[in-house]
């Protein structure tokens, strides 16, 4: 299927998630309120991968939280299938930045760990397990410890926990942020393979707008201060990608530029007075001033 067939079915699908003037406001011990997400709308369609791109505060966390259910609007509503979220639940997982495995847990025992919680029957879990191991290619390493692998073994280990609940939906908050760029580029092969594979709907939180074209049928361009939705922009490029092409430079190039204003916003807010802009256009390379936050 090509990427605009691609892109057909998903327009014509219904959509999975739902904000609808969703805003989040936090109150400090002092009683002093900061406004971190203005009202956004936004619809994910179902089987749709979509990026969420932009500088610090933006955001962009906040909104696969309200999503995920780990917090609550202050205003509007988030909805799943069409159901208000009013918490976690098994049709949707997180996968963070850190794989937070259990290192006293083999390979094998921590992606089956949410299974026995789940009460799953134990020869059912096993036969999932391998399944999701042997989709990440970690099967021969099951009785490894978390110690023994590398960086990018461990996130695909996480990974392999986050399907093995076989969720609708998968979340994931800078999953390759710490990962050297040709394990980032292994890892993003891969979930894009099995995205197509399993039809998850996939939203994915990301500072690196190179990564955001590589992966994405969209990518949400977000604003600072308050966080803001300031852009969609369709990615209609051919599948499989690769960061290093031409199409994909150019368009994260537009992406970029589009951030400037806002990344020179931050670096105004968080530096001291001697720091001015660059002049002249934006050059390719680092994404300074676009990393975690809220």
């Amino acid at each position: 299927m090509t990427s605009r067939d691609l892109r057909t079915a998903h327009e014509s699908a219904p959509s999975k998630i739902a904000l609808r003037g969703a805003a989040k406001r936090f109150v400090d011990a002092e009683g002093k309120t900061t406004q971190a997400l203005s009202p956004v709308d936004l619809e994910v369609r179902d089987g749709e991968f979509v990026c969420l791109v932009g500088p610090s505060g933006c955001g962009k966390s906040t909104v696969l939280n309200l999503v995920a259910g780990l917090d609550q609007a202050s205003e509007g509503e988030v909805l799943v299938r069409g159901e208000p979220v009013r918490g976690p639940g098994p049709d949707r997982t997180v996968m963070f930045q850190e794989a937070a495995l259990f290192p006293w847990l083999t390979v094998a025992e921590n992606v089956r760990f949410p299974l026995d919680v789940a009460g799953v029957a134990r020869s059912e879990a096993s036969g999932r397990v391998e399944q999701y191991l042997r989709m990440v290619h970690l099967w021969k390493f099951r009785d490894a410890r978390p110690h023994e692998l590398s960086g990018g073994m461990r996130q695909r280990a996480a990974l392999a926990r986050s399907l093995v609940v076989e969720p609708d939906i998968l979340l994931m908050d800078e999953p390759f942020g710490a990962l050297d760029a040709q394990t980032c580029e292994m890892l993003h092969a891969e979930l894009e393979t099995i995205w197509q594979r399993t039809k998850k709907t996939v939203l994915f939180v990301t500072h690196n707008v190179r990564e955001a074209v590589r992966l994405a049928d969209r990518v949400v361009v977000m604003g600072t201060r308050p966080g803001r939705i300031k852009r969609v922009l369709e990615v209609d490029l051919p599948r499989p990608r690769d960061q290093e092409q031409r199409d994909v430079g150019l368009l994260a190039s537009v992406l970029r530029a589009e951030l400037k204003v806002e990344i020179e916003k931050v670096l105004r807010e968080e530096v001291d007075d001697g720091w001015r802009p660059t002049q002249g256009p934006v050059r390719p390379g680092p994404d300074r001033g676009m990393g975690g936050g809220i």
